[in-house]
C-alpha cells in the first residue's frame, strides 16, 4: 500500500538544515493533522488484533532508548512541531517478522519488524532507520501521498471508464487504455515516493547525528539492507522504483559523510558495552522471530559452544542472551539457568548489561516455576522491570503487591495495555471482580477495541445491578461512578467514530 512509507534510506547532496518543518517539498497536504491521525488509529487497531504483533517489554524498551533522543531532537530542529507531537501517537508497533524493514503509518504510528532488530550490528545503525521513518511522519508524507491519490483518481477513473466502453468493440484496445492510465498513475507516485526519500533521509541524518549517534551507522546500514535481501536492488529500470538504488544511495552517504566534520568517537568502556546489550536485544529478537524448534534448538547449541568468561565477544554475548531464551522455550531450564549465570559472570561490571541479564534471569526463574524463590529486581523503574516483576509476584501468589504497582502505574501510563491486562488478573485473584472487568476493559481501549471495551464495560454494570458480590466492599459505590462514567465517554467515541466514517466515505 502507498500508505505505509518503507525503510528505504538514501542521502541527497543538500546540507542539512537545522529549520521548520518541510525545507524542500512544502506542504501540499490536505489531511489535516486530526484526520490523519484517526487513520492512523484504524490501522493501528487492526495490527493489535494481528497474532504478529507483539508486544514485548524488554524490546520495547530498548528501542524507546533509541527513539527517545530522536524525538528530542526532531523538536530541538525544529522538525517537530507542537500540533503533531501533540496529536499523534508516536507509537512503536513491534512485527513478529523475520525480514528487515521498519514503516511509517499515518497519525504517528511505526512499525519494526523484528528482523531488522535481529539483523543490524549496533544502535547507530537501528537509530538511522528510525530517524528515517520518523521523518516520513514529520513532513506528513503519508499525507501528502494520500492527497495526492486523490487528485489523480477522477483521471485515473476517467480513463478506466472509456476502456471499460471500448470493450465491446476491442478488448485488447480496452485493456491498453485501463494498463496505460494505471501505469501513468503509479509513475507519478513512484516519482514523488523518490523525492520523499531523499528529504526524509537528508533530514533524518541531521536528526541522527544531533541525537548523538554514530553517523557512520546511516552509511553501515545500507550494506545492510544490501545484504540482508537486495532490497529495492533487482535489476528494474531506476525510474520504476519507489526508492533510489541502494548502490546509489550507500555513495550518497558516504559522500556525506565526508562533507560534514568527524565527530568524535566513544572510546569508554560503557560504550563497549552497550553494544553488547545491543547483541542481547539482537538475539531476543532473533529467538522471538524464529519460533521453530530446529531454529531454537540451533540457537541453543551455538550458545553451549560459548566458554565461560569475564569478558565477551559482542557475537558471544548474543549467543548467550538467544540461547538462554531459547533454552527457556524448549523447557531446558537447567541449561537456561546455566547459561544466564555466565551472561552474569560478564555482566558485573557493567549496570547497563546487568539490568538486561537481570531481566532475563527473572524471566528464566518464572518460565520454570521458581518465581516464589526468584530474587526481585534491584530496580522497578522501567516499563519491562514493572511488568516482570508483576508477571513473578502473579506466579508467586503475591497479587496485592501486584495491584499496588499497577494503579500506580497505570495512572501514568493510561495507554499500557498489557499492564491494565495484569492488574485485571490480580484483582481477579483477590476477588475484586468489578475492578477486573473495569481493567480488562481499559486494556482494549489502550488498543483501541473500542467495542469490545464497551461490552466489557456493559458487563460490569449487569453485575453492580445483579446485586451480586463484586468485590469492592466498601468502595463499590466509587467503582460503580467510575464504571459508569467510562461507559459514557466510550459511547460517545463509538459515535464519533461511526460519524467520522460516515463522512469519510
Amino acid at each position: 500500500m502507498l500508505l505505509i512509507a518503507s525503510a528505504g534510506l538514501s542521502q541527497a547532496q543538500a546540507p542539512v538544515r537545522p529549520s521548520g518543518s518541510l525545507p524542500a517539498l512544502g506542504d501540499t497536504s490536505e489531511l489535516t493533522a486530526s484526520a490523519e491521525r484517526r487513520l492512523g488509529d484504524r490501522i493501528a487497531s487492526s495490527i493489535y488484533r494481528d497474532p504478529d504483533y507483539l508486544d514485548d517489554p524488554v524490546l520495547g524498551d530498548y528501542l524507546q532508548s533509541i527513539w527517545q533522543p530522536l524525538m528530542a531532537a526532531a523538536r530541538a530542529r525544529g522538525e517537530l512541531g507542537a500540533e503533531l507531537d501533540e496529536r499523534f501517537a508516536w507509537e512503536i508497533m513491534l512485527i513478529r517478522n523475520r525480514t528487515v524493514n521498519a514503516f511509517a503509518l499515518p497519525g504517528g504510528y511505526l512499525g519494526v519488524h523484528l528482523g531488522l532488530i535481529s539483523a543490524v550490528e549496533n544502535r547507530d545503525e537501528l537509530a538511522s532507520v528510525l530517524a528515517h521513518e520518523l521523518i516520513h511522519v514529520t513532513q506528513r508524507h503519508i499525507s501528502r501521498l494520500i492527497t495526492k491519490q486523490n487528485q489523480q483518481m477522477p483521471w485515473l477513473l476517467a480513463a478506466m471508464i472509456l476502456g471499460m466502453m471500448a470493450a465491446g468493440k476491442n478488448p485488447d484496445a480496452a485493456n491498453a487504455a485501463i494498463t496505460g492510465a494505471q501505469a501513468l498513475s503509479v509513475q507519478n507516485q513512484l516519482n514523488f515516493s523518490r523525492d520523499m526519500e531523499r528529504e526524509a533521509d537528508r533530514i533524518g541524518f541531521g536528526v541522527m547525528a544531533d541525537a548523538g549517534y554514530d553517523r557512520q551507522g546511516f552509511a553501515s546500514m545500507f550494506d545492510k539492507l544490501q545484504q540482508a535481501s537486495r532490497l529495492n536492488d533487482n535489476g528494474s529500470y531506476p525510474y520504476l522504483r519507489s526508492h533510489p538504488l541502494t548502490t546509489e544511495r550507500i555513495g550518497e552517504a558516504k559522500s556525506r559523510l565526508q562533507l560534514e566534520a568527524p565527530a568524535p568517537l566513544a572510546v569508554s568502556p560503557e560504550a563497549g558495552r552497550a553494544r553488547l546489550v545491543h547483541a542481547m536485544m539482537a538475539g531476543r529478537a532473533h529467538v522471538l522471530g524464529n519460533a521453530g524448534v530446529e531454529a531454537l534448538r540451533f540457537a541453543l547449541a551455538e550458545a553451549q559452544r560459548v566458554p565461560a568468561a569475564a569478558v565477551l565477544t559482542q557475537r558471544q554475548a548474543g549467543a548467550l542472551y538467544a540461547g538462554t531464551l531459547a533454552a527457556t522455550r524448549l523447557r531446558d531450564h537447567g541449561e537456561a539457568r546455566s547459561l544466564v549465570d555466565k551472561l552474569k559472570t560478564a555482566a558485573a561490571a557493567s549496570p547497563l548489561m546487568a539490568q538486561a541479564v537481570e531481566l532475563l534471569s527473572l524471566e528464566t526463574d518464572i518460565a520454570a516455576g521458581r518465581a516464589a524463590q526468584a530474587a526481585r529486581l534491584s530496580s522497578v523503574n522501567s516499563r519491562a522491570a514493572v511488568l516482570l516483576q508483576s508477571q513473578a509476584d502473579l506466579a508467586a501468589g503475591r497479587p496485592q503487591d501486584v495491584s499496588d504497582r499497577l494503579q500506580t502505574w497505570v495512572t501514568s501510563h493510561p495507554k499500557d495495555a498489557m499492564a491494565w491486562q495484569l492488574l485485571a488478573t490480580a484483582q481477579g485473584q483477590q476477588g475484586q471482580t468489578l475492578r477486573a472487568i473495569r481493567s480488562d476493559a481499559e486494556s482494549r481501549v489502550a488498543q483501541l477495541d473500542y467495542g469490545a471495551a464497551r461490552d466489557r464495560l456493559k458487563a460490569a454494570q449487569d453485575l453492580m445491578r445483579s446485586g451480586r458480590d463484586t468485590g469492592s466492599g466498601a468502595g463499590a459505590h466509587i467503582d460503580g461512578s467510575i464504571i459508569d462514567t467510562r461507559t459514557r465517554e466510550i459511547d460517545q467515541l463509538l459515535r464519533q467514530q461511526a460519524l467520522q466514517e460516515k463522512l469519510d466515505r
